[in-house]
């Protein structure tokens, strides 16, 4: 929980019926049968903490307004990729590698429920672009939806250039947010 930055009170077993807070992450063992409260098992520290915070929000039933998956990406030779669920950014990274970016993509859209799952791809190098549909379409066995936008004037000038990829992940953001033709894919597996 340090690690994800998020703040939790630690208590003993017997506490767990009275605890006055929002969400409970205890063993299998030590979870009661019957809790108001949602409870969260440790085994989704296995997941990685995208998939982690996505679970928590999930498990807290917050009422968000929206309730899709949305992942924005700015491709190039730094892929910068940002991740919003329940309208809520949960992960902005940088990645070089196209099988990792799509094997962490699915990794996501396989862990997470949501209405619509959603990939917006900024259009500044359809090279990549396309190669990333193909590779998740070969990949993920569900649909989503992905959309092709305009990613002019999502590249902030930052200063050192490009330090750790922040400006790909900023430009990820913003293409997350813009509307572009969305088309819906469907897995091979159903139309061969």
């Amino acid at each position: 929980m340090k690690e994800l930055n998020l703040p939790f009170d630690s208590i003993l077993p017997l506490d767990i019926k009275n605890y006055e807070g929002n969400l409970v992450l205890t063993t299998r063992q030590e979870s009661p049968l019957s809790n108001k409260k949602p409870i969260l098992n440790e085994d989704i520290f296995e997941q990685n903490f995208t998939v982690i915070l996505g679970l928590i929000i999930q498990k807290l039933r917050l009422n968000f307004e929206e309730k899709d998956l949305i992942i924005g990406i700015d491709p190039g030779t730094q892929i910068g990729l940002s991740v919003f669920y329940f309208g809520k950014e949960i992960e902005r990274s940088v990645y070089s590698s196209i099988e990792n970016l799509v094997f962490h993509i699915i990794d996501i859209f396989g862990n997470l429920r949501a209405n619509r799952k959603v990939i917006k791809i900024g259009n500044g190098n359809m090279g990549i672009a396309k190669k990333i549909e193909k590779l998740l379409n070969l990949r993920f066995c569900s649909s989503f939806e992905l959309e092709y936008v305009d990613e002019s004037n999502t590249s902030l000038k930052i200063k050192n250039f490009n330090q750790r990829g922040k400006r790909d992940m900023l430009s990820a953001k913003f293409i997350s947010q813009r509307e572009g033709l969305r088309h819906s894919i469907l897995p091979l597996s159903i139309t061969g």
